[in-house]
């Protein structure tokens, strides 16, 4: 984790940022912020980290240190001051938003869904937080980076409009005693069975992390790093990953009736390509790994076709998985893949439009020389966002084969059919394809240079 403060010091920084999160907490609840009050709490945890990430580390939660000291990042005994200082800063910032208020809220699944299910998604998405967390701040291949924050504090848009709507959304057992503490009135015992659901999400974030960087973590260097070979069971079990959480936020943000849907999917997407880009190039969408074979970048990307033959169907599964993953946790309820009130030829058009942005998007920013380094993941991510609002309510801004299968999949449980998902799917596909052809119109660039390399070789 690097160099630290210390005397102290790494301590009230781990206080000051849990504390303003659980404070943020309660001040967009309490006020009532249903649709802009997962960005509030996103943007305090961003900030915290870019401001207190060179004192502590900026854990400010007891699942992401318990995290960094499984994987070796975080010596024992300091991570239990860090956790006791995170749950005392979470409980100080309840008390201090109740005294605020004099008012506070309960700790507990929401109405119509069970523990179990708001320990399910307790458990996924503080995976994916840690997840995250160990990819962009303790794996090799990213020392230096500047994205760090941005890729985890947008895990909570990610979860706060998805999983938010079945357990409130803590991922984070600082959050969850601060928040029962203040509300002891009603009894303090959903921190204890949060908390628990919490680490058990933060072990399964170090089993996955260990599987998929293992090669790199054992190299000495950053060079060595980006160099190595994670081996393709790695980069399989990277793009299942990716496009179960992506598919699950999905389901979960379409079926809760979220405010901020289509950003909460692009942010799910940003995050997960900025914690595994470096791994399998974090395609997550058929489209868009047929988008990159078919632009012939296979020299640049190192994705050949029979690369394409595995992801796509480790794609295809990872969204039936996350299909029927939220149908359970939503009591079995399930959506069509079209909307109603619009022509099938409206919804083609606007799937295929969409998907080649999304596509083109992919190949210009991390297939070219001179690709984004920094913000890759996050103008890949915002594809999401410009589709799913402006044409969600028309096709249902799927824009990925995977996403379109999964729903139709699961939805087959409600009565629906299988057949809109492969009509879906050719359309998106050739979105993906005409993003290829455009590539090579507009970048030659990226050619040129590949053919004079290729007439030396055969000139020599």
């Amino acid at each position: 984790m690097g160099d630290l403060e210390s005397g102290g010091a790494q301590y009230v920084a781990e206080f000051l940022g849990t504390f303003m999160l659980v404070f943020t907490i309660g001040c967009n609840v309490l006020s009532g912020q249903p649709v802009w009050g997962g960005v509030s709490i996103a943007c305090v945890l961003t900030v915290m980290i870019y401001a207190l990430g060179k004192s502590s580390g900026a854990n400010f939660n007891p699942a992401v240190s318990l995290a960094l000291a499984l994987t070796n990042n975080l010596e024992w005994p300091e991570m239990a001051k860090y956790c006791a200082t995170q749950i005392i800063a979470g409980i100080c910032a309840g008390l201090c938003y109740l005294t605020m208020f004099g008012e506070s809220f309960n700790l507990a699944p929401t109405k119509g869904h069970s523990l179990w299910q708001a320990g399910l998604a307790e458990v996924l998405y503080t995976f994916m937080l840690c997840f995250v967390v160990l990819n962009v701040a303790t794996s090799k291949i990213h020392s230096g980076n500047q994205f760090y924050g941005l890729a985890i504090g947008f895990v909570i848009v990610a979860g706060a409009y998805s999983g938010g709507s079945i357990s409130m959304g803590c991922f984070n057992p600082a959050v969850a005693f601060g928040i029962d503490v203040a509300s002891a009135y009603h009894g303090v015992k959903y921190c204890i069975f949060y908390t628990f659901f919490e680490f058990v999400g933060a072990v399964i974030a170090v089993v996955a992390f260990n599987f998929c960087r293992g090669a790199q973590q054992q190299c000495d260097t950053q060079e060595e790093a980006a160099n190595a070979d994670v081996g393709i069971t790695a980069k399989l079990l990277s793009e299942f990953l990716g496009t179960y959480i992506l598919v699950l936020t999905v389901g979960l943000n379409v079926l809760s009736g979220s405010a901020a849907g289509a950003f909460s999917i692009a942010a799910s997407l940003m995050c997960m390509i900025f914690a595994l880009g470096t791994v399998s190039g974090a395609h997550f969408n058929p489209a868009v790994s047929i988008a990159i074979l078919c632009s012939g970048r296979s020299e640049r990307t190192n994705f050949t076709a029979k690369d394409a033959a595995m992801y796509i169907p480790v794609q295809i599964v990872g969204g039936i998985f996350a299909a029927f993953t939220y149908s359970s946790m939503m009591n079995g309820e399930t959506f069509a893949l079209k909307p109603a009130g619009y022509k099938w030829s409206q919804a083609l058009l606007a799937e295929f439009v969409f998907t080649f942005v999304l596509a083109y998007v992919v190949l210009t920013v991390a297939t070219v020389k001179s690709s984004l380094t920094q913000y890759f993941a996050f103008a890949i991510g915002m594809c999401v966002t410009v589709g799913g609002v402006a044409i969600g309510k028309v096709s249902g801004g799927s824009l990925n084969p995977a996403v379109s299968i999964g729903i139709s999949t699961s939805h087959i449980l409600g009565g629906g059919n299988f057949w809109p998902c492969l009509i879906y799917m050719l359309v998106e596909i050739a979105g993906g394809c005409c993003a290829a052809g455009i590539f090579k119109v507009t970048h030659p660039s990226a050619y040129r240079r590949a053919d004079k390399h290729s007439e030396a070789i055969q000139k020599d």
